[in-house]
């Protein structure tokens, strides 16, 4: 009989923390973060907890982590596939940004149809060299506006040829659009997100220069709308896992919709009874990916909040960090036939690229 109760809690509780995942994983929703001097490390994380496929979203910029928030630069995607795949094979992959990493303090086009000529030539020659999909950062739409200082939204029909050639380079386009709800809200201690804000403060999008939340999730529907044959892969629940009924609706309407579930389990892991009947609901429509720089710990509790009932236990912040949290969470305990289409079936489905150097280590 266990009589003694967790750290900082009276609750007398048992943990289940996995050494390894139940199956094999593809994490669908990473990032390098400029790590090219600790690949290996990355690799031996991976290995020892058993995450099979690992994808840099951002194979074509410079990311990392800054006080406040994050930085990018674009920058050449060959160091990607000279110190990443290369040395690597079959456990690396990535999507390429094409141009649509410009700073956010200049117009991203002068002239529209140059611009999507330019990017659309930039992403075949990305997806010759191997990449596997296109990723839009949350800019577009937040921030990016034309020389005449106009926003320009996902939907903008000036886009259009590029999600058309998404389409016949038979590639998906991961969108994070938005961010989470309370971050478009008054930064105050009534904010679920205070803490938040306060540590990325670069984050908050209350000042109404910016569009509102329900903006840019009608813009993004609208998008889904407009080009029915293309794949979209939508980052973080569709950046609304605060209300999973809005989210399945939307999938429901939009048979070309795919989400991740990337740095929105603390969303998830405070209604853990919703997201369980959500997750197992859509099971061909969900993708794993964590969002977060790789550590043993980070993937542990991961595979622990799918995985196991465990309850009341800590979540990781948006760098991956423990130091942290909003709240604590609950365990989903989904079965095993729904956790292998989240960790590794669903992606393969979606990439057809990925189903030669992936499929053996997967063993699906």
């Amino acid at each position: 009989m266990n009589l003694h109760p967790r750290p900082d809690t009276f609750l007398f509780s048992p943990e289940h923390i996995p050494e390894r995942a139940r199956f094999p994983v593809i994490d669908a929703h990473n990032h390098l973060w400029s790590a090219w001097d600790s690949i290996d490390r990355v690799v031996e994380v991976m290995d020892q907890v058993g995450v099979v496929g690992y994808c840099d979203l951002t194979a074509n910029v410079e990311l990392q982590w800054v006080t406040g928030g994050y930085a990018f630069k674009a920058t050449s995607i060959d160091p990607f596939f000279a110190r990443a795949v290369t040395p690597h094979p079959g456990r690396f992959y990535g999507f390429t940004t094409s141009l649509f990493t410009r700073p956010i303090t200049e117009p991203l086009f002068d002239e529209a149809r140059a611009f999507v000529e330019q990017a659309i030539a930039l992403l075949e020659q990305h997806v010759r060299l191997g990449a596997q999909g296109l990723k839009i950062l949350k800019e577009l739409g937040l921030h990016y506006r034309d020389a005449y200082g106009r926003r320009i939204a996902c939907c903008d029909e000036r886009l259009a040829p590029v999600w058309q050639a998404c389409t016949r380079l038979k590639i998906p386009v991961l969108l994070h659009q938005a961010d989470p709800y309370g971050f478009f809200e008054p930064v105050t201690p009534a904010n679920e997100h205070y803490g938040s804000l306060q540590k990325y403060p670069s984050w908050s999008f209350v000042d109404p220069r910016f569009p509102r939340f329900i903006t840019l999730q009608e813009e993004m529907t609208r998008l889904l709308a407009n080009h029915p044959d293309t794949t979209f892969i939508l980052a973080h629940a569709a950046n609304f896992p605060e209300n999973l009924e809005y989210v399945g609706n939307l999938l429901d309407r939009h048979p070309n919709a795919f989400i991740d579930l990337s740095a929105r389990t603390d969303e998830l892991g405070r209604q853990p009874h919703t997201a369980r009947q959500f997750i197992i609901r859509y099971q061909d429509r969900i993708i794993f990916g964590t969002d977060m720089p790789a550590s043993v710990e980070m993937y542990r509790y991961h595979f622990r909040f799918y995985e196991t009932t465990d309850e009341y236990f800590i979540h990781p912040d948006y760098d991956g960090t423990f130091g942290r949290y909003r709240w604590r969470v609950h365990g989903l305990g989904l079965p095993d036939d729904v956790l292998k289409k989240l960790y590794h079936q669903n992606i393969l489905r979606l990439i057809p690229g990925l189903r030669k150097p992936f499929t053996g280590r997967a063993n699906t």
